[in-house]
Formats: C-alpha cells, structure tokens, sequence
C-alpha cells in the first residue's frame, strides 16, 4: 500500500484533489467544523462493509435478450393500463413510481455506487484497508467478474411493457457512473485494488462510452435539452476522461454552453424541470448534474477556462435562484412528493464554494439540525 500523500495524490475527476487532502489535513488536526462529518462518514462506511454484493444476475426476470448480464429496467412512471385486459400497453403517471420497477437492476446499481463512494472516501480519510477492501469485491463483482458482471450497454433500460423493450431515457439510470473515476481513484493506493483491476474497470468503461457515442439510444439521450441530456454529457465526459479519450470528453464539453442556455433562464429558474410534478427534485437533480459537467470541464486543460468562465454565471444563477425558492421560501411548484430539504444541503455546500458565499453553508443548518453531519462538507472546501 502506497501512502496518500500529495507527493503521491489520487487521481480524481469530479473532486479537486487538492482541496480534499487539505480538508483531510483539517480533519487530522482535529478542526471541530468537520468533526460530526468525519463522524457520520466512519459510520456510514462502517455499515457499507456488510452492503452487497450488488449484481445484474439477481434480478427476478431475464432481459429480452435472454443474457442476465443485460442490465433491465422499466419506466419508473408507466403502469398497467387500467382499462386494458392484460395492463398493456402500460399509460403514463408522470412522478408516481410503479413498484414494479424495484424487482429489476436500477436499485441494485444504486446501491452499488452508494456502497463504494462512500468506502472509498472512507478509505481515504482512514487509510482503513478494509474499507478499500470491500469497495474492490463489490467493483469485481459488478463490472469485471464473468459470472456476475453488467454487460456494457443499456439496450434493455426503462421498458415499457407493451410499448418498447428498451428506450434512450434508460441512459440516466447510469449517472452514478460520473462517480467511477474518483472512487477508482481513491483506492489506487490500496493493496486491495490493483493496476489490473483498474486497466480492467478502465476497458469495461471505454466500452460503454463507445456505446454511449454510437448506440441508437446514446445519440437519441445526446439530442435531449433537458436533465436526460445533462446526464448523458456528464457520463460521456467522465468516462472518456477516465480512459484516456480526451477527444470524445472535448467535443461533449463544447456542448455545455448550449446545455446550459436551453435550460436556465435569465432568472435562473429551471423551465423543464420546473414542469414537472416532482419539480423541486428535477431541479436539484439536474442542477447537480450541470455542477458536475463544470467541474468536468475544468479538468479538460487550460483550453476550456474561457468556456468554464462562459458558463459560471448561468450556474450561479441557477444555485440563487434554488436556494431563494428552496430554502428561504416555500416551494410553490409542483411537488406530488414530500419534501426532503436535507437533500439541499450538498447544493448548499457546494454552492458555497462555487459562489464564494459562506451565507449559504450557514443557511445549511436550517434545513437540519445536524447539517454539519452532511458527507459534502469533506468533499468542498
């Protein structure tokens, strides 16, 4: 194991490295502001050590393709048709989730990539080998392991019964994979990930991002002007950094500025998603994903600084107008579901830093009293 050092740092991709051993140099020498934090992520990566294995081969029904390495998912928001004999062809309720959709490969992957950021961030504030450990069984048994491994395409992602077997929107089931890059990153010091396992993780991304550039369902999510096209250049940019294709992550990177005016106004609101019955979660959601595809940019090289200075209004206007609307005042768009305001918290934090605005981690603590326990304040700054 080699030790993590800025002499020797992690390779990351959405989190500047920089920053997080300064912020674990903080936590070292005790700073009680990131204290709870430090606290809550021991926690957390201690009961992500009994999480998993997570696996395309435990779903409940084969894929039309009848290959169990098919990753399968159905539309969250289409159910049977209640006027139909047999349910088909299913109709559309926009924001209520059908249950069904759990029996299939979405949670699975969701809890994989909630598993192994979190153990592998706690690896790097611990040094802790079995955390590191358990991050690489469950990378191996996900990605590289033949036996349970997910075939690298999304041909089979949000079906619809009676309506299609597969559908480009199947594409943002996948933005945890944004996060790869820097949970492969944060283990490279470990002895429990090897420079096999990562050369192996590297091949079965480059694989996907040729299936996100190529495929029928990649090209239909690339032409998207909403949170679905967000995703998909976050993926593509991530990943083809990731392997090395500085090229493919360039031309993706070109297309933020258009990304951006299509989707915040002046006002910084958020139009597309704001019609949404789930408005408040469509727009943090897309929102995390445009900060994601300026972080990305930056990690382009110098060539892109004027594009990221392009676009740095759009996105703190995007972030004010959130937090106006989100924490000092009541939403007033649709929201058929409860509200979860301690999801703003990372938005707080992170704005912080991007706004240069302390204001904004103090409003933090009026989404919860124990905001301070929030992981993000160990990630920015």
């Amino acid at each position: 194991m080699t030790p993590i050092t800025a002499d020797s740092p992690p390779r990351l991709l959405l989190l500047d490295v920089e920053e997080l051993l300064a912020l674990r140099r903080r936590v070292y020498d005790g700073d009680p502001d990131l204290q709870r934090a430090d606290e809550q992520l021991l926690e957390n990566a201690e009961q992500a050590t009994q999480a998993g294995p997570f696996s395309v081969a435990h779903k409940k029904r084969m894929p039309p393709s009848g290959d169990v390495h098919d990753y399968l998912s159905e539309a969250p928001y289409w159910w049977p048709d209640p006027d139909s004999t047999d349910g088909l062809p299913y109709v559309r309720r926009d924001g209520e989730i059908n249950p069904e959709r759990e029996d299939r490969d979405p949670s699975e992957l969701a809890g994989l990539m909630a598993a192994v950021s979190t153990l592998s961030l706690g690896y790097f504030y611990t040094e802790q080998e079995r955390f590191a450990d358990h991050a690489a069984r469950l990378l191996r048994t996900w990605f590289l392991d033949p036996a349970t491994s997910m075939n690298p395409h999304l041909e089979f992602g949000q079906a619809i019964p009676g309506r299609a077997e597969g559908r480009a929107e199947g594409i943002i089931e996948t933005r945890q994979l944004c996060q790869l890059p820097d949970a492969s990153g944060l283990l490279e010091a470990s002895s429990s990930w090897s420079d096999e396992d990562d050369g192996q993780l590297r091949a079965w991304c480059a694989e996907f991002a040729s299936w996100l550039n190529t495929s029928r369902h990649g090209l239909g999510e690339c032409e998207r002007t909403d949170n679905h096209g967000t995703w998909y250049d976050a993926q593509v940019i991530a990943l083809s950094l990731f392997v090395g294709d500085d090229d493919t992550a360039a031309e993706a990177v070109k297309r933020l500025p258009r990304r951006i005016q299509a989707q915040i106004a002046e006002d910084g609101s958020q139009p597309q998603e704001l019609a949404r019955t789930r408005s408040l979660d469509y727009c943090l959601m897309n929102l995390t994903g445009l900060l994601d595809l300026t972080e990305l940019c930056a990690r382009c090289g110098p060539m892109f600084d004027a594009l990221v200075s392009e676009v740095r209004p759009g996105m703190a206007a995007a972030v004010a107008w959130l937090v106006d609307n989100a924490v000092d005042s009541e939403w007033i768009h649709p929201q058929i579901t409860e509200i979860d305001r301690r999801q703003l918290i990372p938005l707080l934090t992170r704005g912080s830093h991007l706004l240069g605005d302390p204001s904004l981690r103090e409003r933090a603590s009026r989404l919860d009293a124990d905001a301070a326990a929030d992981r993000s304040h160990l990630l920015y700054a």
